[in-house]
Formats: C-alpha cells, sequence, structure tokens
C-alpha cells in the first residue's frame, strides 16, 4: 500500500513556503486564491529567483579571485598530500563544527586554489563567506584610526561564517599586527571557521608572530 499526501496537508506546506517567503499579499487572500493551480508555480519561480539572488550577493562579498576547479588540482605535485583528508573537507563538516583549517606547504603547490574551492562551495551550500590576503588583512585593522573603527572593521570581519586568510607567514608581523590578528582570531574561536594557507609549519609561526599567542590559539582545532 502507498499512501499519498492529503490536498490540506499540501496546502497548509504551500501556505508556510508563502509565510518563509514573506508574501504577505497572498497570505491575507489565501482563502481565496489558496487553491488555485496557479499558486504553487509562482511560489516556486518565488523561491527560485531569492535563491539565485542569494548567491549571487554572497558570491560578491565573498570578494573571490578567479581560481582554478578542483578537478584541474595536480595530486601528484605535492611530494606529500593527504588526498582523503583534503577531500573530507568538501563535507564542509569543519565549519558545522566550527572548526579551523589550516593548509601548510611551499609555493606553488596549490594551497591557495583548494582554500578558494573550499569557499566557494561553502557558498554554494549557503554559507557566508570572505577571502583576504594576511597582509591585506592586517594592514586593513592597522589603518583603523579609532578604537570604534577598529571594532567595526573586527565585525566585518567577523560576519562571514567562514574567513580565509591567504598567505600568512610570507612577511614577519610587528607586535601590532600579531595582536590585531590575535583579537580577530580569539573572537571568531569555537563561534564561526577559518580557513588559512601558510608556507610556516607551526614550530616556525613564533618567528612571524613574536607574542606567540595566535599559534596557541590554533593548534587545538585543525586540519592540515
Amino acid at each position: 500500500m502507498t499512501s499519498s499526501t492529503s490536498p490540506q496537508k499540501t496546502l497548509s506546506s504551500l501556505r508556510d513556503r508563502a509565510m518563509h517567503l514573506g508574501l504577505h499579499g497572498v497570505l491575507a487572500h489565501w482563502d481565496s486564491i489558496g487553491a488555485q493551480s496557479w499558486l504553487p508555480t509562482l511560489i516556486e519561480y518565488e523561491e527560485r529567483e531569492r535563491s539565485q539572488r542569494s548567491l549571487q550577493r554572497r558570491l560578491q562579498s565573498a570578494k573571490l579571485d578567479q581560481f582554478k576547479p578542483m578537478a584541474d588540482f595536480d595530486w601528484g605535485w605535492p611530494t606529500v598530500v593527504d588526498r582523503e583528508a583534503i577531500e573530507e573537507l568538501f563535507s564542509l563538516n569543519f565549519i558545522q563544527e566550527t572548526a579551523n583549517v589550516v593548509l601548510v606547504g611551499g609555493n606553488g603547490l596549490g594551497k591557495t586554489m583548494i582554500a578558494m574551492n573550499l569557499l566557494h562551495t561553502s557558498i554554494v551550500n549557503g554559507y557566508t563567506a570572505c577571502a583576504v590576503s594576511a597582509s591585506q588583512l592586517l594592514n586593513d585593522l592597522a589603518a583603523q584610526e579609532s578604537s570604534a573603527a577598529l571594532l567595526r572593521r573586527l565585525r566585518y570581519y567577523c560576519a562571514p561564517q567562514l574567513l580565509f586568510i591567504d598567505e600568512l607567514g610570507y612577511l614577519a608581523a610587528s607586535h601590532e599586527h600579531a595582536d590585531l590578528l590575535f583579537e580577530l582570531v580569539n573572537r571568531r574561536y569555537l563561534r564561526k571557521s577559518m580557513i588559512l594557507t601558510t608556507n610556516k609549519v607551526f614550530s616556525e609561526w613564533n618567528s612571524v608572530f613574536p607574542n606567540g599567542r595566535v599559534p596557541a590559539h590554533f593548534n587545538r582545532q585543525d586540519y592540515s
């Protein structure tokens, strides 16, 4: 025996969808139009259009540069790479777990390519994201001329569900930069995820951040 969805249940589900979309005009006249045959198509069109616009907004906000898809990644080029661990990241479980991803390796091995693909996948799956280079991030925060302005910029970088900081470790950071990065990491820690790319193994991070606080903050929940 097979069961079919009752007309009442279908109508209720349709009304819930209209309510979720905020179609107040439709809801106000529900008694007269709720059973019309054209209404499901109208709601489907509205859902599809809003979903597409939401995706475009998230892509624009992410500030993603052009990148190659993972289908073009050369798994044979890095001498050591945990392909299974990298592919597992694309399940995006680390975002749900508010864990951080640290991709460590030399120049030209595809760290940024992997990170960009992870960001794009997260956006397509409904998450908000942002990409920024470490130098751009730190210079931006350091350039703020007041505590209120710095707080606004910190909130900006804390807003996305996934933040990608590229090329961490390619330049030595001052004490001020180290403190600013620590403040950002501290605000996102256990709340929202980050992806970092770096050419420095963890044992060398103290040469980049002289106060040593940032490396200690990351050691507890990283993929590398």
